[in-house]
């Protein structure tokens, strides 16, 4: 049955609705309910830890998954593939390109440390980390991440303090920022936050603004050290190395001279052995064969000749001698 209503316009009739499709309404907005409650999406980069009345039962892989609906099992989604950061000592105001820094008092008292030997140095650094165990992230410690910076701002301003303030401003910043990732690394480890450092990086290392200008000068003498050190290596590996390979050439030079000076020695030697022998043998004929040899080694090397008998006399004004001083 319908029912009359009355309105300012006049008697109006609502339609009256069977209690059947009131039912079927009902049980389609459950089921909807249902289905919606218990098909979850999990993304490339993270990891689904489901609650069953707040107590955790399992991990999910990224995929579409089955849980129990209406809030029996609750769905916390956790980002471990994701490269997470924090800043200490400056803030990023709008990432990009050429990103965008600010600086207030809270960064000014993360980065303000204090040295080995008594000096103050403001350093800025970041942290890069990821979530390794989502369990361990989400319910061994109450904050991980606040605990996870309380944690890094402890580990390098003991690094820090340990060092002198050449180390920290000069050349020592990648060493003690090695030594802090290592040092933090194994606190997270004993507090079970589950979490992976990456990188730890010194950005900007200063000495406070009054002092900065004699710090820059003492940091621009250490540059032209380094430098005139360099310069000096780079010189002594190329002369060294040359005065190695004269030295050298002159040692095989006079060792080849002595084994030529030794060979023809010994060449002379058996040679006038082997002379020796044969005029002990026939002296006559080897001491003519010897003036011969001689006389056809000398005569060889002579212009012009002249033979005369041996009983010629008064030859030398006939000979012209003056004509040979001449030419």
């Amino acid at each position: 049955m319908a029912q009359n209503f009355k309105t300012a316009w006049g008697d109006y009739d609502f339609p009256r609705i069977s209690t059947r499709w009131i039912r079927y309404a009902a049980l389609g907005l459950l089921i909807i309910l249902l289905l919606a409650t218990s098909f979850y999406q999990i993304k490339p980069e993270e990891i689904g830890v489901i609650l069953r009345f707040g107590k955790f039962v399992r991990t999910t892989e990224p995929g579409l998954h089955l849980k129990l609906p209406l809030g029996i099992e609750r769905l916390i989604r956790v980002p471990v593939q994701r490269q997470l950061k924090l800043e200490f000592g400056f803030r990023t105001a709008r990432p990009g390109i050429k990103s965008e820094y600010y600086v207030n008092e809270e960064t000014k008292k993360e980065s303000l440390m204090l040295t080995g030997d008594l000096n103050v140095v403001v350093v800025e650094w970041i942290v890069q980390y990821k979530i390794k165990d989502p369990y361990k992230f989400l319910f061994k410690v109450r904050d991980p991440v606040q605990t996870f910076r309380a944690m890094t701002e402890a580990v390098v301003r003991q690094i820090v303090g340990d060092a002198s303030v050449d180390e920290v401003i000069t050349f020592g910043r990648a060493s003690l920022a090695a030594e802090a990732m290592r040092e933090l690394q194994k606190l997270v480890d004993i507090y079970e936050l589950g979490l992976e450092v990456n990188q730890l990086i010194f950005q900007d290392v200063n000495p406070p603004d009054p002092v900065k200008p004699s710090f820059n000068e003492v940091n621009q003498a250490l540059q032209e050290k380094e430098r005139k050190i360099n310069e000096a290596w780079a010189e002594y590996n190329q002369e060294i190395p040359r005065a190695q390979g004269e030295a050298e050439q002159m040692i095989r030079a006079a060792e080849g001279f002595a084994a030529e000076r030794v060979n023809n020695a010994r060449g002379d030697a058996t040679r006038f052995i082997s002379i020796y022998r044969e005029y002990s043998k026939a002296p006559a004929v080897t001491r003519k064969r010897l003036y011969l040899e001689t006389l056809n080694e000398v005569l060889a090397g002579i212009e012009k000749k002249i033979i005369v008998d041996e009983s010629q006399k008064n030859l030398v004004p006939l000979l012209n001698l003056g004509e040979e001083v001449k030419k």
